[in-house]
């Protein structure tokens, strides 16, 4: 479980660890000047992290992914009572009410996935050209991306689904099984934007979903739905900032994000960064992401082993793309969906599974030239 011995501590990527803080830092004040009530939550979520990276990096990541089979069913699990005793908050029933907090099992269940994909293509190592490999790991795979789609919680569903295309891609699946799914699934998706373009009813999206993205894609054309108003208000939230943000230039009384962008200490805390710290804050806080999504890669290719560079991919990937999303969502460069900007958005369950990750990485580091199987 601890394996010091074979850890090289030289490794222990101390920088990486800095960035999360910065970034955490960064994020609570910029909480703190839209939602002041929500500091000191915010202050004990960076604490509990804090803890859960020192515990998690000194966890080997084989003994954790020997439990894969446990953690996915512990997941199901978790969706499930999302389901019967979950909480409603904004028409989604996403949260558990654990009394002291309330939890997000979707949260978790991206490390657990992971986890359990890791394991699973380890597994499959040698079967990475059969088309059965690609369908144990989908089916798997889905159940879950069922349960959280569900809540409704289309976002977290893109995020996994994104984890699982680039997993399965660093593991070798061969290009035969590669090129006929994007020869399908190409025309699939454009065939969807345009039925959601003419109105019909799309099955495996609910109507709210259809506007937003509809808006998204014309947003002239229906302006009684009102869809593109947080989207609208972020751009010109932002833009006030200009080069080096209102903080500097005109101090904080100026700040209108926290009534003019709703949820705005959440998903749409890029435009609070935006319009407090200017061009400059908002690359400032891009780049430190960047660096450590390039981290994250960086230790999948030095990995010890199969396991570890699998992991590793998943991590960066998640952040990735979640990092793509919230921007580009702030910027009205993509369609509406909440996603929270890694380590800068409030919420708890977030922050946990973000440090895990980051414990996980850190592991991986430590252990990159103990040659393993």
């Amino acid at each position: 479980m601890f394996q010091f011995k074979q850890y090289n501590f030289k490794h222990f990527d101390i920088s990486m660890v800095a960035i999360v803080l910065l970034l955490t830092g960064v994020g609570t004040y910029l909480i703190k000047l839209v939602e002041p009530d929500l500091f000191v939550k915010q202050i004990f979520g960076i604490v509990l992290g804090v803890f859960i990276i020192a515990i998690v990096s000194m966890i080997d990541y084989h003994f954790i992914s020997r439990f894969y089979i446990i953690l996915y069913f512990i997941n199901l699990g978790l969706l499930f009572a999302v389901r019967l005793f979950g909480i409603s908050i904004r028409s989604s029933k996403r949260w558990l009410d654990l009394k002291v907090i309330t939890f997000q099992p979707s949260e978790l269940s991206k490390i657990i996935i992971i986890i359990f994909l890791a394991q699973i293509l380890v597994l499959l190592k040698n079967k990475m050209d059969k088309l059965y490999a690609l369908l144990i790991t989908g089916i798997l795979t889905a159940i879950p991306v069922f349960l959280i789609f569900k809540q409704p919680n289309l976002s977290t569903c893109l995020v996994i689904m994104f984890i699982f295309a680039m997993m399965i891609f660093a593991a070798g699946l061969s290009y035969k099984i590669i090129l006929p799914i994007l020869v399908i699934g190409i025309p699939l998706i454009a065939g969807t934007l345009w039925g959601i373009q003419q109105d019909y009813d799309i099955f495996f999206l609910t109507d709210y979903q259809q506007t937003r993205i509809a808006s998204f894609l014309d947003p002239q054309a229906d302006t009684s739905s009102n869809t593109m108003y947080q989207q609208d208000n972020s751009i010109q939230v932002i833009g006030s900032g200009q080069l080096a943000g209102k903080l500097i230039t005109e101090g904080k009384e100026s700040l209108i994000s926290d009534t003019y962008v709703p949820i705005a200490e959440s998903d749409f805390i890029f435009s609070v960064a935006g319009e407090a710290l200017g061009f400059i804050g908002g690359c400032g806080i891009i780049i430190l992401l960047s660096i450590i999504i390039f981290k994250c890669l960086s230790i999948a290719r030095h990995a010890p082993d199969r396991m570890g560079m699998l992991i590793a991919i998943g991590i960066g990937a998640m952040f990735m793309f979640q990092v793509f999303v919230n921007v580009g969502v702030a910027t009205a460069l993509l369609p509406n969906t909440g996603i929270p900007l890694p380590f800068v958005s409030y919420g708890l369950s977030s922050m946990v599974s973000s440090m895990i990750a980051i414990g996980m990485v850190i592991n991986i580091s430590l252990q990159r030239k103990n040659k393993r199987g």
